[in-house]
C-alpha cells in the first residue's frame, strides 16, 4: 500500500474532532484533507471543522472557499444510488412501486428524468429563507415537483432563483442571497444534527422529541405511536 493511502487510513473524523477541541488547528488542517470520504455526514462535519480552524487561524476567506465547496460539489447520480440503496438496479425496483403508488393518489413521479444527484444545501436554504413568510411548505413542494416531476437540476442557480419566484420570493433577492454563504453554517449543522439523532431518511416523524418513526407508515401505525407516546406523556405528568 502506498505511502499516502497507509496515511488516509490512519485518519478517522472522530481524530479530526479531539485536535480541533485540542486547539491544535494545523493538525486538524493536515488530518481533514487525509480523511477518507464515507459519506455525506462525514464529508460535512470534516468540511465545517476545517472552516473552524480555518477561522481560529484567521483565515477567514479560506474558510469561506471550504464552505462554498461543500454547498457546491455533487456526487455522480450511480454513486449515490449505491450508497442508498445497494444499486442502480435496486433502486429502479423502488422507484417502480413508488410510481405505481404516486400514480394512485394522483401524483407524477418520473425518476428516469432525474440525471444529477445535488448537494441539497442550496435547496434547504431556499426552505429555511421562504419559512419568513410562511412559505416554506409551498417552496418544498415546488423543488420536489422540479426535480421528481420535470427532473431538474437542482444545482443550477436559475432553476433555484425561478422556483423561489414561483413562490412569491423576489428573485433578485434570492439570487444575490444564493450566491453568498447566507445561512450554509446553519443548514449543515441542522444535516450533522438530524445525523446525529439517528435521523437518515425521509419521512421520519419524531414524537415528543424522544421518540421516531422512519419511513412512509401506514396511517394506523402513526396513529397507534401518537396513542403511546402522549400515554406516556400524560403517566409522566399524573406523577
Amino acid at each position: 500500500m502506498p505511502t499516502d493511502n497507509r496515511a488516509r487510513a490512519r485518519v478517522t473524523l472522530s481524530g479530526v474532532r479531539d485536535a480541533y477541541f485540542r486547539g491544535d488547528f494545523e493538525r486538524v488542517l493536515a488530518m481533514a484533507d487525509a480523511l477518507p470520504a464515507r459519506d455525506a455526514v462525514d464529508i460535512v462535519e470534516s468540511v465545517l471543522l476545517r472552516a473552524r480552524a480555518l477561522l481560529a487561524l484567521n483565515r477567514a476567506e479560506e474558510a469561506l472557499g471550504a464552505l462554498r465547496s461543500l454547498r457546491l460539489a455533487e456526487r455522480p447520480r450511480d454513486e449515490y444510488l449505491t450508497a442508498k440503496f445497494g444499486s442502480p438496479e435496486a433502486y429502479k425496483a423502488i422507484a417502480g412501486r413508488v410510481v405505481a403508488a404516486a400514480g394512485e393518489e394522483g401524483l407524477e413521479y418520473r425518476p428516469e428524468l432525474v440525471r444529477r444527484q445535488p448537494k441539497t444545501i442550496d435547496c434547504h436554504r431556499l426552505i429555511h429563507w421562504a419559512e419568513a413568510t410562511g412559505k416554506a411548505a409551498e417552496m418544498k413542494q415546488r423543488l420536489m415537483e422540479l426535480y421528481f416531476r420535470d427532473g431538474g437540476d437542482l444545482t443550477n442557480l436559475d432553476v433555484l432563483v425561478q422556483a423561489a419566484a414561483d413562490c412569491g420570493l423576489d428573485p433578485n433577492e434570492v439570487r444575490r442571497r444564493l450566491a453568498s454563504d447566507e445561512d450554509v453554517a446553519l443548514i449543515s449543522a441542522q444535516a450533522k444534527e438530524a445525523s446525529d439523532n439517528g435521523i437518515s431518511g425521509v419521512p421520519t416523524f419524531v414524537f415528543a422529541q424522544k421518540y421516531a418513526v422512519s419511513g412512509a407508515q401506514p396511517a394506523e401505525q402513526l396513529a397507534r405511536a401518537i396513542r403511546q407516546v402522549s400515554g406516556e406523556i400524560n403517566a409522566q405528568a399524573a406523577e
